[in-house]
């Protein structure tokens, strides 16, 4: 799935009576990196939820490459080329790093139990394969010399790291990254922020980010979408999107059109 396109198409998402997403469109093109932003309780996470199959839409649809994925279970958007780094790292702290990262190779691991059961020689062989291209991709992300520490031992941007590393291990084409920056400092913000430029360019992937971090957003996306209640107000450069008046009045409470405060 290497060159496709996610394509998010009139997704419309309700809670009883509630909409929370309302005829959503908007596209993550190849290699770019793409931010979906908004204020709290903009549609942003139900969005997220809807691209990554937790969530099914009542109406549109989501698209990767030629592929309808709307309502697709997590663990096969795996095997469609598409990896979630959570919000929340879901991590086993008593598991060491390299383990936890060896949970993102599951959806391309061949055999069932009792190959593996009986550690035939092409299973052996498979699981070397997998586990040194799960150490590969925790040294790219500065996690070498963590192998084997129990992930809750380690800092929280090591953990964050860990998490993203597993996303990475599924080798997608298209990198889900939710609230990266969530709970760190400045310095760690800036050191996520590197990352991400590395991943997207060493990988070669597309990356949807969604991400309360203004500075973050306008300093390494391509694309911005803006929702706000449910809605899109504005997609576009980053430039473009910081100055677009609705975007001004959605996070700053003024009226866009002589900037008093909306009351």
């Amino acid at each position: 799935m290497s060159g496709a396109e996610l394509a998010v198409e009139n997704v419309t998402l309700r809670f009883g009576g509630l909409r929370a997403l309302d005829a959503v469109s908007f596209a993550v093109h190849p290699g770019s990196l793409h931010a979906l932003i908004g204020p709290n309780g903009a549609g942003k996470s139900s969005c997220f939820n809807v691209i990554s199959g937790l969530y099914r839409a009542g109406e549109g649809r989501v698209r990767f490459g030629e592929h309808d994925i709307t309502g697709i279970r997590p663990n096969r958007l795996a095997k469609r080329g598409i990896g979630r780094a959570f919000q929340n790292a879901a991590l086993s702290p008593q598991s060491t790093v390299l383990d936890n990262v060896m949970l993102g190779r599951y959806s391309l691991t061949r055999g069932g139990f009792l190959e593996c059961g009986l550690q035939l020689p092409w299973v052996r062989k498979q699981e070397r394969r997998h586990t040194e291209r799960a150490a590969e991709i925790c040294e790219f992300l500065g996690l070498g010399a963590a192998l084997h520490t129990p992930a809750g031992a380690l800092p929280y941007g090591a953990v964050k790291r860990v998490d993203i590393a597993r996303a990475l291990a599924v080798e997608p084409a298209l990198l889900l990254l939710d609230e990266p920056a969530a709970g760190m400092n400045a310095a760690e913000t800036a050191e996520l922020a590197d990352t991400i430029r590395e991943i997207r360019e060493e990988l070669d992937i597309s990356i949807l980010l969604v991400e309360h971090d203004m500075g973050l957003v306008m300093g390494i996306a391509d694309r911005v979408t803006v929702l706000d209640f449910g809605r899109v107000i504005a997609d576009g450069p980053p430039a473009e999107v910081q100055s677009d008046p609705e975007v001004v009045r959605a996070y700053l409470g003024t009226d866009s059109s002589d900037g008093t405060e909306a009351g």
